[in-house]
């Protein structure tokens, strides 16, 4: 009886509540004026209504490109005959066009040229493997603000599509991506190679001394491990051992390796004393932090001067803190960030005569956020922005666009 009377009283509230935030209304109220007005024939007048979005979206009636949205751009496409066409919609890095073959590359004058490969068995960790497909989905990028110098316009770039590649077998697949990084460069374009993992520097890197010579090639190489490792279970080639089976076949000298972003709990005691031995230059995060970037960044690229005439670039993704590229799959704590990576990477390829440039270990599937990928794609950018204003003559350290400085006044 009490829980019926409660299911009671709590109606009656309810009923109070309606009664009193619902105004009563008559229904002389209900139907106002208008009601004659039907009655008589005359229709009310139309009023003007105002939606949300008219006050807030405003457009410029007199601008030339009002509707140009609704239009598509064939200023570039090829003369052809009516007709249906038959296409297949690829993804390109950067939005390129493709070639497909060294004549391609040679009829099209083309500067550089992006291959994928899809390697991730020489790491263990699977998901670098589909860095390039992340990549080619953004499409975002070609242009500097700091410097004003879009690389899209003064370079002819194609997507020179994947590398062959072996899922089964990393050293079946090495030999491909060496002929199709050799192929590029022979026609004198530079390869820009999107990994994978970072078992590829092998590769890319003797494909490069296959066509300028070996010693003839210094590189540049960004990670936070030293990846000089020895075999590991017998195998020759993985991820972390590209470096030394370059040295040790003869195709760098040692001396002309440098190592950037060094960090974590590797290399030991040998692989530091095996890198002494062979004479590298390495800068790891603890000479970072007790010099200053900005001593270091000059270091860096006082050396990368001081080395043969054609340099490799080689970047893994992990060289940055894992704030900014969680999305690998051996991320270290306490890396370098993207404001330091981006201006060093720029100013390397605009002071030096690169042949080369590898991205590795960018794991998408890692990548929650989607900033691995943009930090990614970021660092292509300055790398391209560097050659292309190398190629304009605008190479001086540090080069900004003046606008871009102190209000463009100083």
């Amino acid at each position: 009886m009490t829980r019926q009377m409660s299911s009671v009283a709590l109606l009656l509230v309810v009923l109070s509540v309606i009664s009193c935030t619902t105004p009563p209304q008559s229904t002389e109220e209900a139907l106002p004026e208008a009601t004659e007005e039907v009655a008589s024939g005359e229709q009310p007048e139309e009023q003007e209504v105002v939606t949300s979005a008219d006050t807030i979206i405003r457009l410029d009636p007199n601008a030339e490109d009002l509707e140009v949205w609704k239009e598509r751009d064939i200023s570039e496409d090829p003369p052809r005959e009516p007709g249906p066409i038959k296409t297949f919609g690829p993804l390109t890095f950067f939005g390129l066009p493709i070639a497909m073959t060294p004549e391609d590359l040679v009829a099209g004058e083309v500067e550089v040229a992006f291959i994928a490969a899809p390697v991730d068995m020489g790491s263990g960790y699977r998901g670098a493997g589909e860095g390039p497909t992340a990549m080619r989905a953004l499409r975002r990028g070609g242009g500097s603000m700091e410097t004003l110098v879009k690389w899209r316009t003064e370079l002819t770039g194609v997507d020179y599509g994947d590398a062959p590649i072996d899922k089964l077998s990393l050293e079946r697949s090495m030999p491909s991506i060496r002929r199709m990084v050799r192929e590029i460069a022979e026609t004198g374009a530079i390869p820009i190679i999107i990994g994978g993992d970072h078992s590829i520097e092998y590769a890319n890197v003797a494909g490069l001394a296959d066509v300028y010579g070996k010693e003839n090639v210094g590189v540049i190489h960004f990670d936070a491990h030293y990846d000089a490792g020895e075999s590991r279970t017998g195998h020759l080639i993985t991820h972390g051992r590209p470096i030394r089976r370059l040295i040790e076949e003869g195709h760098v000298l040692g001396e002309n390796y440098i190592q950037v972003g060094l960090r974590g709990g590797w290399p030991g005691p040998d692989g530091f004393e095996w890198m002494r031995e062979n004479n590298l230059r390495y800068h790891t995060m603890a000479e970072i932090d007790r010099d200053g970037w900005g001593a270091v960044m000059d270091l860096v690229l006082d050396e990368a001067n001081d080395g043969p005439e054609y340099l490799h670039i080689s970047f893994d993704i992990d060289v940055m803190d894992p704030a900014y590229t969680v999305g690998t799959g051996t991320p270290v704590a306490g890396g370098l960030t993207p404001r330091e990576v981006f201006p060093l990477i720029r100013g390397l390829c605009a002071e030096n005569n690169v042949v080369g440039f590898d991205l590795v270990e960018l794991a998408p599937l890692l990548d929650a956020g989607y900033t691995s990928v943009l930090n990614s794609k970021k660092v292509v950018d300055e790398c391209l922005t560097g050659v292309a204003l190398k190629k304009k003559g605008l190479s001086g350290r540090g080069y900004l666009n003046p606008l871009t400085r102190r209000d463009g006044r100083r």
